[in-house]
């Protein structure tokens, strides 16, 4: 028999199940005790003592105190409102906040007799508060994934003290900003200096904060290819993507535009990192990518980088003479501006002097008058090399050249006693020539100006674990292989599998070139207004390699594998 209401101390979830006759008052009294000795709850200690299941109590609460039913396993967690309410209530009250509309947010709770919970959500929100509820067993470990700290979230990630540092001036004015702001968060920046450790230790160009829908994903790109190695909360991109822009000295409160920064990571005191860092608004978030600098990259050498010695020769023989304009051309990423830098450490002594025009200047180098053109500003790629031609220089480097006013700078400081380095965008040696026409350039200014023009390739590098492939005679000779080639003294490799390349079979990069002198006979075919297929003929007739044959060099040698080949250069 159901103790009398009036007469009974109890409340809340306890007196209506009493009412009810689902419980004794004394079964009420004895099951509140243990939940709260345990810090449990009345719900759950029923089920403990049998008196009903998870489902039965939802379904009693539900249709006692009017409000609806929610099967939490069928809901979206992506929908959560996370950030409506604060993490502490989410914990002490076991609550989720579900979705919010207008002024109303729905709350998941169990039981809904906790007008406690409801009233501080209310109170910290300022918003009228929606009970919904769910089954308890479902509720408590969705309550704990939320109410988790970013930094046990991200404990799989760190699993060591981390504590680096980024430097200047400007940079820890923007970092004392970032503690006002709250985005100074310890776990979040531990995290990001974990990844970008693990990217520079992986050797990563590039590294890719990601947000979705309903996931975050960060990828490192190594010898060229994309592979995602975290991925963590989707709750923290924000916090991120902040941070990141803090450090980077961009406008954290910008998030409708591209913006694009520096920031720099001590490793130690003869070592730091530059990253080029590029934000971009998508559907789900800000999209970030860090470019890393590495200026060790820049002072490997020549022999590193993949020439062969007669190509060696013919461009260190280029770099040397008193003037003229030597080109560097490829896509994005094939490794121009770390061979113009090679060139020009090769150049850089004392009783020389060196300007750079760049966009930006993406390693520091010693000795070197390094320039970031800003078109905002009005430094221009033109502005900067007339300011250069005034400074007296010996050798001039220009980032790229986009437009006929730069090119046509660039000769004429080419003509007149300076060495010009200089990349295109174009995608081999012969082509290049007849894009600077199509420019607008004067064939005789292009005929008495460039000395050598090379197009270069990156592909990756077979790791030691490679393995010999049997390959059928056809394949090889649709390659490019002659049947001189095809004398059995070389063999042909194809990438495996172990630790050092993570399954991969490649660990590193190697490069393919195209070095082209502008010899006389290329300069009569220029001064005719000639094809670019006539200008390769004759390239060809004079001994350069294309970038196809290049690489079936590297083939032979067993540094790289066909299919990279077949995949990076036209027949």
């Amino acid at each position: 028999m159901a103790a009398n209401p009036q007469n009974t101390p109890l409340s809340g979830l306890a007196r209506a199940l009493v009412q009810a006759g689902r419980l004794k008052e004394a079964e009420a009294e004895s099951l509140l005790a243990q939940a709260a000795a345990s810090r449990t709850s009345l719900i759950e200690q029923m089920v403990t003592a049998n008196k009903a299941t998870y489902i039965e109590l939802a379904l009693f609460a539900a249709e006692k105190f009017g409000y609806p039913l929610l099967d939490l396993s069928a809901f979206d967690e992506v929908h959560i409102q996370k950030s409506a309410v604060d993490r502490k209530l989410i914990a002490s009250h076991r609550v989720v906040p579900l979705h919010k509309r207008g002024n109303r947010l729905a709350i998941a709770i169990a039981d809904p007799t906790n007008l406690r919970a409801l009233d501080e959500i209310r109170f910290q929100t300022g918003l009228a508060v929606d009970p919904v509820i769910v089954e308890e067993s479902k509720l408590v470990p969705l309550v704990a994934k939320l109410s988790e700290s970013v930094e046990e979230s991200l404990k799989s990630f760190t699993n060591e003290d981390i504590n680096l540092e980024f430097t200047d001036e400007q940079t820890q004015e923007k970092a004392d900003e970032a503690s006002s702001l709250e985005v100074d968060d310890a776990p979040v920046v531990r995290f990001i200096q974990k990844m970008m450790l693990d990217a520079i230790n992986d050797g990563a160009s590039d590294i890719h904060f990601e947000p979705y829908e309903k996931s975050y994903r960060i990828r490192f790109r190594t010898d060229g290819i994309l592979r995602e190695v975290a991925a963590p909360p989707l709750v923290i991109k924000d916090k991120i993507a902040s941070r990141i822009k803090v450090i980077s000295r961009l406008n954290i409160a910008e998030k409708r535009v591209p913006q694009d920064g520096r920031m720099r990571l001590v490793l130690s005191k003869s070592r730091a990192i530059d990253f080029r860092v590029s934000t971009l608004p998508t559907m789900y978030g800000e999209k970030i990518v860090l470019r890393i600098l590495d200026p060790a990259s820049a002072t490997m050498g020549i022999d590193a980088l993949g020439y062969e010695p007669e190509q060696k020769a013919l461009l260190l023989d280029a770099i040397t003479r008193p003037y003229g304009m030597i080109l560097v051309t490829g896509p994005t990423g094939s490794g121009k501006t770390v061979s113009l830098y090679t060139c020009l450490n090769i150049l850089n002594k004392p009783g020389v002097n060196i300007a750079t025009a760049e966009d930006p200047a993406e390693i520091p180098l010693p000795g070197i008058n390094q320039v970031n053109v800003d078109d905002k500003a009005g430094l221009t790629f033109p502005i900067a090399l007339k300011a250069f031609l005034r400074q007296d220089p010996d050798i001039i480097m220009v980032g790229e050249i986009r437009d006929i006013e730069t090119a046509e700078i660039a000769i004429k400081a080419a003509q007149t006693g300076h060495i010009v380095l200089s990349t295109l965008h174009t995608n081999d040696a012969p082509g290049t020539l007849t894009r600077l026409m199509n420019m607008g350039i004067p064939t005789f200014n292009l005929a008495s100006s460039i000395l050598m023009i090379t197009a270069q390739r990156l592909v990756r590098r077979l790791c030691t674990c490679k393995k010999p492939l049997d390959t059928p005679v056809e394949t090889l000779l649709n390659a490019g292989f002659s049947e001189n080639d095809l004398d059995g003294s070389w063999t042909l490799y194809g990438p495996a599998e172990c630790e050092r390349c993570k399954g991969s079979g490649y660990k590193g990069r190697v490069g393919l070139y195209e070095v082209m002198p502008v010899t006389e006979a290329i300069q009569r075919i220029v001064m005719a207004n000639g094809s670019e297929h006539e200008v390769a003929a004759q390239a060809r007739k004079e001994g350069v390699n294309d970038l196809r044959r290049s690489g079936l060099l590297k083939v032979k040698q067993g540094l790289t594998s066909l299919d990279e080949i077949l995949g990076s250069t036209n027949a």
